[in-house]
């Protein structure tokens, strides 16, 4: 049992030297210099410590969105809807949220609205649904100005159209 265990660290330390040496062989044929060995060490180990530090992962699994109200909800629509390609953009179904400090002039936003297919006609009757057709998510950036929260539709960006069933 104790053999198992001594192997298995054996091949994790092989593996960390084979990839440091890797390493510093790149580095060497990228910059033509020889390495600094103690400073990419230390970059290394400061970039995995500050990944897996407290703070960035209370961040991550802990902060749920925040729910913001933003007052051109129809012009925010529209620009969904033009950039989506759906038939139509129910503005009362609009959520805005952000993970962002609200505080701040300007953060980032996430949207999501439901879309809306065209008619489908069969035999000669247009049938109208008032059920949605897509899910759409998008992103922006958010701002006070005079009349409230803003959100600049020239930085709306589709990231995805789901289409429901």
């Amino acid at each position: 049992m104790a053999n198992k265990v001594v192997r298995i660290i054996l091949i994790i330390v092989l593996f960390i030297v084979f990839f440091e040496l890797g390493l510093f062989g790149s580095y060497t044929i990228v910059t033509s210099e020889a390495p600094n060995i103690q400073g990419l060490i230390d970059m290394q180990i400061s970039k995995i410590s500050s990944f897996f530090s407290p703070e960035k992962v209370n961040d991550v699994l802990i902060k749920d969105p925040t729910p913001v109200t933003i007052s051109n909800k129809k012009d925010i629509a529209l620009q969904l809807e033009s950039l989506s390609q759906v038939d139509g953009v129910n503005y009362e179904s609009i959520n805005v949220t952000t993970y962002e400090d609200t505080e701040n002039n300007e953060f980032n936003v996430t949207i999501e609205a439901l879309g809306y297919a065209s008619p489908n006609s069969t035999s000669g009757q247009i049938v109208i649904s008032q059920t949605p057709s897509y899910k759409i998510i998008a992103n922006g950036v958010a701002s006070y100005k005079g009349t409230g929260l803003l959100v600049d539709k020239n930085t709306v960006t589709i990231n995805s159209v789901l289409k429901l069933y």
